[in-house]
C-alpha cells in the first residue's frame, strides 16, 4: 500500500486497541439486535457477550486487543506511514497517557533494551486487554479470538473471595485512592463498579460493597478500569488551566443545502431482484442475481448469462484480489453486463465501467445524497441503499438522489462479516445469545458470515417505497443449515427507528 501511495498521500495505521470481531463497516450486529448502530459509533458490543452452543457457553466472538508494540521497528522503516492510531473508545486519561507514552518510548528509544522494557511495562498497566498482533506478521498469524483468555477491558487485580454477605478482594497490585474497579463483565446483569476510598497495599484486603442483587459469586474477576495518579491529575489540571486561557472560538453559522439534479423516474421500470449463492430451480417473477465466488463462472446457466446480476462480496482481501479479477474477466467474456459492487474500490476490476450496468450494493452503506452523488461521478448507474435505515430516511432519500435507487426488502441479512472464527465453534449448529436469539455461521470463500435465524422483511412497505421512488427491490436468498430453524418474527429492523 505504501508503494502505491501517490505523492502527497500518507498512511495512518491502527497500532493498538480493541479489535472488532466483524470487518470494519461490515458489522450490523448491534444495529440489528438493538437499534444501536456501530457504523454511527453507538455499538453496544454484542460480540463480547456469552453465547451458547451445545453444552458450552463461551465468549466465542470477543477479541483480544491489537498491540504492535514489538513491531515498531518494522513500521519506522515505512516512510509513508506518518500517523499511528491508538483506539480510545470509552477509555480514561490513564489509558491515553500510558499507551501514548509507551509508543513514544518505542518510537524514539526502541533500540535500548531497558527503555523497551519500560515501555512494555507501561502497556501492561494501560488497563486494556491481552494483546495480539493478529495478522500483522503473515508468517506468524494469531487468532485474536481465544475463549481461554479473558477479554474484559482493564487490569485484572484479583478475584472475589469471602462470602456473598461479606465479599472481599486481595489485590495483586496496590490500589490507590480514587481507583475505579469493575466487578465481573459489563454484560452481566449484576456487575457493578466501585471507587477505592483509601490506599490498599498489594496483598492487603479490600471489602466490596454489594447488595443481595449485585453480590458477585466467589471467583469473579475484578478489573482496575481507571486510575488517576497524582502526576496524571497534575497534568490534567495544567491542561485545563491552559484551555481556560484560550479565547472562545466563534464560528459563524452557515446554511448548507444539498442541490442535486432532479431525475425523472417515470420511465424506469420497477423490478424485483432475487440473489442466490447457487441458481435455484424455483422460478421467481423478477431478475436473478448470483454472488460472485470461487468457481462462480461454472454456475452460469447453459443459455445466455448476460441477464444475471453478479454480486461481488463485501470483503475481498489482498491475497484474493488476483483471483477475483480473473473471475470478473471470465464472466465478462461470457456476456455478463450487470454487476453489484459492495465496495466502491471494486470498480478497479473493470477496464470499461461506463459500458456496463454497475450498481453500488447495500454493503456500501449508502445513507445520504452526497454519497450517491459521489457514486454517480465514479460511473455507477444506481445504488442500493443501506439496509439499516429507518422509514423517514428511506422515504426522503430518493427525492434528492441523482441515481435510481434500490433497497433490500427481504431475505437473510448478516449480523456481521468476519475474517476469523473460534476453533471451538460448529458453524452449522445454532448459537444462542444471552437473550435467546439464535444465529449461525456460514463460510463463503475467506470470510465467515454470522446470520440471525429470522429474515429482514419490509415487503409490506413495498408500495410506500415504490411511491417514494425506489425502482429495484432486492431479496437475498441464502442456504439454511439443516439444524437451523428460521423463526417467524417481524423483520422490520430499524424501520420504526430514526438512526440519522
Amino acid at each position: 500500500m505504501a508503494l502505491d501511495c501517490p505523492k502527497g498521500l500518507d498512511l495512518e495505521l491502527f497500532i493498538h486497541g480493541a479489535l472488532c470481531y466483524g470487518v470494519s463497516g461490515r458489522c450490523y450486529w448491534s444495529s440489528y439486535l438493538g437499534g444501536k448502530s456501530g457504523l454511527r459509533g453507538r455499538c453496544v458490543q454484542p460480540c463480547r457477550r456469552v453465547y451458547s452452543q451445545k453444552n458450552q457457553s463461551k465468549r466465542f466472538f470477543s477479541c483480544q486487543d491489537l498491540s504492535l508494540d514489538v513491531l515498531v521497528k518494522v513500521l519506522l522503516d515505512i516512510p509513508q506511514v506518518r500517523a499511528w492510531k491508538i483506539e480510545g473508545r470509552k477509555k480514561g486519561p490513564h489509558y491515553v497517557f500510558y499507551t501514548v507514552k509507551a509508543y513514544q518510548i518505542l518510537r524514539d528509544h526502541g533500540n535500548d533494551p531497558q527503555m523497551k522494557k519500560q515501555a512494555l511495562s507501561l502497556l501492561s498497566y494501560a488497563l486494556g486487554r491481552t494483546g495480539t498482533h493478529y495478522n500483522f506478521l503473515p508468517q506468524r498469524p494469531q487468532n485474536p479470538v481465544s475463549i481461554d483468555t479473558q477479554t474484559g477491558s482493564g487490569l485484572v487485580v484479583g478475584k472475589v473471595k469471602g462470602t456473598r454477605q461479606k465479599p472481599f478482594l486481595i489485590p495483586r497490585e496496590a490500589l490507590l485512592t480514587g481507583d475505579l474497579l469493575r466487578l465481573g463483565y459489563e454484560d452481566e446483569s449484576w456487575h457493578g463498579i466501585q471507587r477505592v476510598g483509601k490506599y490498599v497495599p498489594k496483598g492487603g484486603r479490600f471489602f466490596l460493597k454489594t447488595s443481595s442483587k449485585t453480590s458477585p459469586a466467589k471467583g469473579t474477576p475484578v478489573f482496575l478500569t481507571d486510575r488517576r495518579e497524582k502526576s496524571l491529575e497534575d497534568m490534567l489540571s495544567g491542561l485545563e488551566k491552559e484551555l481556560n486561557k484560550k479565547p472562545e472560538l466563534k464560528i459563524p453559522s452557515e446554511m448548507f443545502n444539498v442541490r442535486l439534479p432532479k431525475r425523472s423516474r417515470s420511465e424506469l421500470a420497477v423490478s424485483d431482484l432475487y440473489v442466490f449463492r447457487n441458481l435455484e430451480k424455483t422460478k421467481f417473477k423478477g431478475l436473478t442475481g448470483l454472488w460472485l465466488e470461487s468457481q462462480a463462472e461454472n454456475k452460469l446457466p447453459k443459455g445466455p448469462g448476460h441477464r444475471l446480476w453478479w454480486w461481488l462480496p463485501p470483503v475481498i482481501w489482498p491475497e484474493d484480489e488476483k483471483n477475483f479479477k480473473e473471475l470478473v474477466s471470465r464472466v465478462l467474456k461470457k456476456g455478463a453486463h450487470n454487476f453489484v459492487l459492495n465496495a466502491p474500490w471494486q470498480l478497479a476490476f473493470f477496464s470499461m465501467p461506463k459500458k456496463l450496468n454497475l450498481w453500488a450494493g447495500p454493503f456500501c452503506n449508502i445513507a445520504n445524497p452526497l454519497a450517491i452523488k459521489t457514486l454517480a461521478s465514479l460511473g455507477f448507474k444506481g445504488a442500493i441503499v443501506s439496509p439499516e435505515l429507518g422509514r423517514n430516511d428511506y422515504v426522503t432519500l430518493p427525492k434528492h438522489s441523482p441515481l435510481p435507487l434500490g433497497i433490500v426488502i427481504s431475505g437473510n441479512w448478516p449480523l456481521c462479516v468476519s475474517r476469523i472464527i473460534s476453533d471451538k465453534l460448529d458453524g452449522q449448529k445454532p448459537l444462542i445469545s444471552p437473550k435467546g436469539e439464535e444465529s449461525w455461521v456460514q463460510k463463503f470463500d475467506s470470510d465467515y458470515w454470522i446470520y440471525p435465524n429470522w429474515k429482514l422483511d419490509i415487503t409490506a412497505r413495498k408500495n410506500e417505497l415504490e411511491k417514494a421512488g425506489y425502482r429495484l427491490f432486492v431479496h437475498l436468498v441464502e442456504p439454511i443449515p439443516k439444524e437451523v430453524t428460521l423463526k417467524k418474527r417481524p423483520g422490520l429492523w430499524n424501520w420504526n427507528l430514526d438512526l440519522m
